[in-house]
């Protein structure tokens, strides 16, 4: 008979991924195997994604911010190899945020290049049924991606902050300590630069950080294979989406958005 995992102990696995916990805690807090824990968090992850894609449809969302946040696969940028797989280093998350249910409408894991962002827009815009409002940082690739999609019709502009440069040595791997200036700059449309911010955006990219182990920064629990990771962002977003109560809302954010 093949030896098959209880269902309390696949749920106890479950229960440790969803709460940032990297697969060796997961094997530990669950009594499990580590090797079983890496195989289940990719069959959880590829869960994940089906139920986004069941219930991240015909949205009707209004405005919209997106961004990227880093993280990287087996190694550094710097340290890949010609010979390396072409998914090594750099592996962006691109997510896009729906303002008032803080819905997370899609997520795509890629470079930080065209491509991608044609591959996320593309995403973004099968999943809506109007035409919204939509805000993103000052990345080149957007615009394109963007036009190709949705169209000039739509009312989109791009917010740059501009941080402050320099500091004590300690803070050398921290993010700027301030924004000098931010520059607010419509793209298509007539998108309202009053209301042109990534804040939410931003605020959900430290939360997820915490929530998703393996795109913490300056720290060994990083994936050392791609689709681990896509996967287990996947579980991440979704786990956000579902199971996640918005302090302001006091819902989750699929309550919210009547997904």
């Amino acid at each position: 008979m093949a030896n098959v995992l209880s269902r309390e102990k696949r749920i106890a696995v479950l229960h440790a991924l969803v709460n940032a916990n990297s697969e060796r805690s997961a094997a530990d807090l669950a009594g499990v195997n580590r090797e079983t824990v890496g195989k289940l968090s990719l069959v959880f992850g590829l869960g994940a994604q089906r139920i986004h894609d069941r219930i991240a449809r015909e949205l009707t969302c209004t405005e919209i911010e997106c961004d990227e946040t880093f993280s990287y696969v087996a190694k550094k940028q710097r340290q890949v190899k010609p010979e390396d797989p072409p998914e090594f280093g750099e592996a962006y998350t691109w997510t896009a945020l729906d303002r008032a249910s803080r819905f997370i409408i899609a997520f795509h894991v890629g470079k930080r290049n065209q491509v991608s962002a044609d591959t996320f827009i593309a995403d973004l815009r099968a999943r809506l049924v109007v035409m919204p409002e939509l805000s993103t940082d000052g990345l080149a690739a957007y615009p394109r991606a963007v036009g190709a999609e949705f169209g000039p019709s739509i009312s989109y502009g791009q917010m740059v902050k501009q941080y402050r440069s320099g500091g004590r040595d300690d803070h050398r791997y921290a993010p700027g300590r301030g924004v000098d200036f931010i520059k607010k700059t419509p793209v298509f449309g007539t998108p309202d630069l009053a209301r042109t911010s990534t804040a939410y955006q931003e605020r959900n990219n430290g939360t997820m950080r915490h929530k998703i182990g393996r795109t913490r920064r300056l720290v060994y629990c990083f994936s050392k294979r791609f689709e681990n990771h896509v996967a287990s962002v996947a579980l991440g977003y979704v786990w956000y989406n579902l199971g996640c109560i918005v302090r302001t809302l006091r819902v989750t954010p699929a309550m919210a958005v009547g997904a």
